[in-house]
């Protein structure tokens, strides 16, 4: 199915504790670019996700955004720091106590950290600097990978449904192009071997004007528009004309990427049309080669979205 390269998903969900969202956009590219916004504490998913990414996405500028949040446990172990406490106590017990005993109810059982800490003053004691230890609880890195990963291909899900469901609209919209492009392609057909027949009378009625005479050599009339048909003659631009239209019709059709192709052959037919105009100097035929033009921009346009 044809994918347009703009597209847009989003999934959300909490696993073991942790809020997972992911969002992927993309816009339009020549090639494949990836980014990935993630927290430096996740870094070590990037490539993961590019290679999740890429293997629904072949062009288009992709951006991948992961948030995590925690919404519930705890992210680090708080404990005591009995060191640090027990060198506070030293150094008091250093210093001149004997006056303030009273105040701080310290006991004289200074190997029993957990008792001083206890008859302080709680207010006291969180002013102390390092008298808390904070170590931070490891992550379990595969664990959180399959978690995000899950998550992610559900955005992406929705990611190329979006862009599959965009490239059915361009496909529809390029198919009535072509025809309409096909049956002007017909148009001409029909009317440029008239021209030679036009083109033979005008020079008879030329040249018998010029010589004021009836004994014209006919012969050397039809040479000459024969001549003329020749360097007039469209046949082939409007044969390979149409074999790019039908070529166009079938790459629509494709379960691949082929945004590439499809440039290329717009630009062929552009090329035919082109031709057509600069042989036949009609005035209907013209204004058939400004319409074809117009219609190949277009196509030329929304294949610019194309995957």
């Amino acid at each position: 199915m044809l994918k347009s390269m703009t597209g847009y998903g989003r999934a959300q969900n909490q696993i073991d504790g942790r809020d997972i969202l992911v969002e992927i956009k993309s816009v339009n590219s020549r090639f494949l670019e990836q980014n990935v916004r993630i927290s430096r504490n996740y870094t070590y998913l990037e490539e993961e996700l590019k290679s999740l990414v890429k293997s629904k996405v072949s062009r288009g500028k992709t951006e991948i955004s992961v948030t995590i949040t925690l919404t519930e446990g705890k992210q680090a172990d708080i404990k005591v720091n009995e060191e640090i406490v027990r060198g506070y106590l030293d150094a008091m017990k250093e210093y001149n106590l004997s006056t303030k005993e009273e105040k701080y109810h310290l006991s004289d059982d200074y190997d029993n950290t957990y008792s001083a800490i206890v008859s302080m003053k709680w207010a006291n004691m969180l002013h102390l600097p390092d008298i808390f230890r904070v170590e931070k609880i490891q992550d379990d890195e595969e664990e959180i990978k399959k978690d995000v990963l899950k998550v992610a291909q559900q955005a992406l899900n929705a990611f190329v449904q979006m862009r599959e469901t965009e490239g059915e609209k361009l496909a529809e919209d390029i198919l009535r192009r072509a025809d309409y492009i096909f049956n002007l392609v017909s148009r001409i057909e029909e009317q440029a071997p008239a021209l030679t027949e036009k083109y033979r009378e005008r020079l008879f009625a030329k040249i018998s004007e010029i010589l004021q005479s009836t004994s014209i050599d006919e012969q050397r009339i039809l040479t000459e528009a024969a001549i003329f048909s020749e360097k007039t003659a469209v046949d082939e631009e409007t044969v390979r004309l149409k074999s790019h239209i039908s070529q166009l019709k079938m790459l629509l059709k494709q379960n691949e990427s082929v945004g590439r192709k499809l440039d290329f052959l717009v630009q062929e037919m552009n090329r035919e049309v082109n031709t057509i105009g600069s042989k036949i100097q009609d005035v209907n035929i013209t204004a058939i080669v400004v319409d074809m033009k117009s219609e190949i921009e277009k196509i030329r346009e929304q294949i610019q979205n194309i995957e």
